[in-house]
């Protein structure tokens, strides 16, 4: 925590620093910078990315009326400073933690929220809906639509340009170009921002002789104006081939990102405006803070305490990838700007050529890798299974419906730490297991993940595997047997146990815990690990239903239209005499904080840690009358 006299500690409010001159502005910037920094370290979060908008965060409270004038963040994990500004700075020490502020932008935190992000490309879209409905109420405040050159190279961000010039409304696109998405940015796009990045020259002539006009005794202020309205025909000569000047934008930039009192000035300039407006701000991700201005791409993102590794599932994924690919060249490995994340770094450094990073742009990656398959090759898409999800017309339409031999490695499928309810992976299994031609797989180990690749490389449609976001547990010889078609293997079978366990890989740990504590007070559990989630092999399931007393399904993922929830209804269309329960993620979104915290907080609110598990069996177990258990749950409660 910063003293008592600082500035950021006294802000309560945007409105506090309207009155803070130069000096006062870069000791707040240095102030937010180390709060950020000493926050992340202990709690994990976002760094790089909060660090390079800094000063733009400031620049754009100093000017604009937030609420009123409304600010909205894409993607969102660079919104750290505009909470800090916005009266959270007594909240901060919370940030991602259960029953803490969310490290994005939410609408149920703050008024100055303007809208739910956690996924890229959406603000201006958002941004273009808003500033439309104030129109038509009437309503005064300017819209600000903050996205990273990452975020352009998104689809939706390219639709919502392209509406908002045609519309004309005064939109305000602040273009934060940093080069760097996650992973470096690639594409045209990028190439081409570059180029604008060099006309600086054109701009630092430009703000010289505002600066100089507006200073004329008497005219000043007048000839300045009359300047303005020539601008665009400037422009023209100077930007002949400008993107944003073709959709119909007032084009500014490139301006340093970093220099506080200049982007006031533009902001003050642009504020006047009345049609659509990008400006184009140069900034650097990790600024301020040397470890992250060297390596971004690894500080874009940390745990607490500065602890950096890749989640280990993602680690194996990446090494199994690259030992199958030294095989088979027909692999070639795609992500939307999250190769470190998937584990593909060192895939990427190995084969250069067989792999392809296409940007934040999940839609496209799809359709690209159905063109490799249909080329004859073996793409494999590596996702994150919340980002799955803005490809779904694209998996159908593309992939499944030509039965492509296409791969998912789907990362982060479940729970995932902090991130909040946009990051979690609970919807892939409802989404996807109706589509037809599609497989979908779940491993609980590192060994398995590896048979499923290679069962997917083998496989003549498409392939998806889904994976938590956690460390690999401990090896189990059955983990090694090979793959047999809609069916799992057993963990524990033995005579006489009248309850089973039926579980999705990634709950192994949790399934494990739980049968050690039923297993302490007397109660005897089978476990069987289903690996197919899609295809089933029915007939051999529906015998397991017949076989036991209380089947329990346990499934980390949404319950509506869930794998468990497919189960039990076959059992119970089936007349099958085994009692059931599913044990899933009940609730439809998780909102005002309580998706965040830790994986294993998450696990444990949903009561699919080990302890809630075994407690949810015991306590169906005591409500219903099992005559050949009967005698032994008695037993059990007496002893």
């Amino acid at each position: 925590m910063l003293s008592k006299n600082s500035l950021l500690s006294k802000i309560n409010c945007p409105h506090d620093i309207k009155n803070f001159n130069g000096k006062n502005l870069e000791t707040l910037a240095k102030e937010i910078r180390e709060t950020i920094v000493s926050r992340v370290d202990k709690n994990g979060g976002h760094l790089a990315s909060n660090l390079g908008v800094v000063d733009l965060s400031i620049a754009l409270h100093k000017v604009f009326d937030s609420p009123k004038d409304k600010i909205i963040w894409d993607v969102g994990h660079q919104c750290y400073a505009h909470k800090l500004l916005t009266g959270r700075y007594n909240l901060f020490s919370g940030l991602r933690k259960a029953g803490g502020i969310a490290g994005f932008p939410k609408v149920e935190e703050s008024p100055h929220d303007i809208f739910n992000t956690g996924h890229a490309s959406t603000s201006i879209s958002a941004a273009i809906g808003l500033l439309a409905a104030a129109r038509m109420k009437e309503a005064k405040g300017k819209v600000i639509a903050v996205i990273g050159d990452g975020a352009l190279t998104g689809g939706l961000a390219y639709e919502a340009l392209s509406h908002a010039g045609h519309l004309e409304l005064p939109l305000i696109v602040v273009l934060n170009d940093n080069k760097m998405s996650i992973s470096p940015n690639i594409g045209g796009l990028s190439k081409y921002l570059g180029r604008l990045s060099m006309k600086a020259k054109y701009q630092k002539l430009r703000q010289y002789f505002d600066t100089r006009v507006k200073k004329i005794p008497l005219v000043g202020r007048a000839f300045y104006n009359f300047v303005f309205r020539l601008k665009k025909a400037v422009k023209a000569v100077f930007f002949s081939d400008n993107f944003f000047v073709g959709l119909g934008f007032e084009y500014v930039g490139p301006i340093d990102g970093h220099d506080i009192n200049d982007m006031i000035r533009v902001l003050e300039d642009i504020k006047k405006l009345n049609r659509p407006v990008v400006i184009h701000l140069l900034t650097q991700k990790g600024k301020g803070y040397k470890d992250a201005e060297g390596d971004p791409g690894t500080y874009h993102a940390i745990a607490a305490s500065s602890k950096i590794e890749p989640p280990p599932f993602s680690d194996a994924f990446g090494a199994s990838l690259l030992g199958l690919a030294g095989r088979d060249k027909r692999i070639v490995a795609i992500t939307a700007a999250m190769e470190k994340g998937t584990g593909l770094s060192h895939y990427k450094k190995v084969y250069p050529n067989r792999f392809f990073d296409v940007g934040i742009a999940e839609g496209h990656a799809v359709t690209f890798a159905a063109g490799l398959a249909s080329g004859g090759l073996r793409p494999v898409v590596a996702i994150y299974s919340t980002f799955i999800q803005r490809s779904m017309d694209q998996l159908i339409h593309d992939v499944a419906l030509q039965n492509l031999p296409v791969i998912f490695a789907l990362d982060r499928s479940g729970f995932v730490s902090g991130d909040g309810e946009t990051h979690q992976g609970l919807f892939d299994i409802a989404i996807f297991r109706p589509v037809p031609n599609m497989t979908i797989l779940a491993p609980a180990s590192e060994n398995e993940l590896r048979l499923m690749l290679d069962y997917a490389l083998n496989s003549n449609g498409p392939v998806m595997i889904r994976y938590p976001r956690a460390s690999c547990p401990s090896e189990m010889p059955v983990f090694s047997l090979p793959l047999e078609d809609g069916r799992g293997v057993w963990l524990r079978q033995t005579i006489g146990s009248k309850i089973c366990l039926i579980f999705t890989g990634s709950l192994y740990p949790q399934i494990f815990d739980a049968f050690k504590l039923l297993d302490k007070n007397g109660i005897i559990t089978d476990i069987y690990n289903l690996r197919f989630l899609k295809p089933l092999d029915e007939d051999y399931l529906l015998d397991i239903f017949n076989s036991y007393s209380l089947v329990a399904v346990i499934e980390e993922g949404i319950m509506k239209g869930g794998f468990a929830e497919h189960a039990v209804s076959l059992a119970h269309s089936n007349n099958c005499k085994a009692q059931t329960m599913i044990l899933s993620v009940t609730e439809d979104f998780f909102t005002k904080g309580s998706s965040l915290g830790t994986r294993e907080e998450l696990l444990k609110e949903q009561r699919l840690d080990g302890a809630g598990i075994a407690g949810s069996i015991y306590e169906k177990a005591m409500n219903y009358s099992y005559p050949p258990l009967q005698k032994e749950l008695l037993s059990c409660i007496i002893n």
